[in-house]
């Protein structure tokens, strides 16, 4: 190798963990825990929608991130399953069911990167229901707290799921952010 690719090389490499150093570094300045909450309408019932978020068995066939659900052992009595999606499984737990108006998923974070839960509220609203989607989420690397907060975003993934939820209805809906 001649000395100028060695110096590119070189370059490169003290770059890469520059950047490597300073993602670190941020990552580990933000906190484990947040909270992001988003919220959108359906011309759909309370009922309907509950029924749709609750049935996590038919994911697959209107969320199109999510390839297959498998079911696990129940936990304490609670259903438990695993969605598979192009990022990996993420195994899950119902923990607090309230037809039709609550609903609180945790994930089964054992050995994971990220855990905490999603709070599902639905409201009667005008011609439907109103959906606040409230995730509680911990993210324990720093690395991935860095690409959570500023790459991601916190809202990205519940604001997917309501979208989808409006595709099962037949509708485009408007996601807001709550908090």
């Amino acid at each position: 190798m001649n000395r100028t690719l060695k110096r590119i090389v070189i370059g490169m490499l003290v770059v890469i963990a520059g950047l490597f150093a300073v993602v670190y570094g941020v990552g580990s300045s933000l906190p484990q825990d947040h909270v992001a909450a988003v919220r959108a309408g359906f011309s759909a019932s309370p009922e309907e929608i509950f029924a749709t978020i609750a049935d996590y068995r038919a994911y697959p066939e209107w969320r199109p991130s999510i390839e297959r659900v498998e079911e696990l052992p129940a936990r304490d009595g609670n259903p438990a399953w695993v969605m598979l999606d192009a990022t990996g499984p993420l195994p899950m737990e119902l923990t607090e069911s309230e037809p039709p108006t609550r609903l609180v998923t945790t994930i089964l974070s054992e050995g994971m990167p990220f855990g905490g839960r999603w709070i599902y509220e639905i409201e009667p609203a005008a011609g439907g229901a109103t959906v606040t989607v409230t995730e509680e989420g911990e993210v324990y690397s720093a690395v991935f707290r860095f690409v959570s907060r500023y790459i991601m975003g916190h809202h990205a993934s519940a604001s997917l799921f309501l979208t989808d939820l409006g595709g099962r209805f037949g509708e485009d809906v408007t996601v807001d952010v709550v908090r």
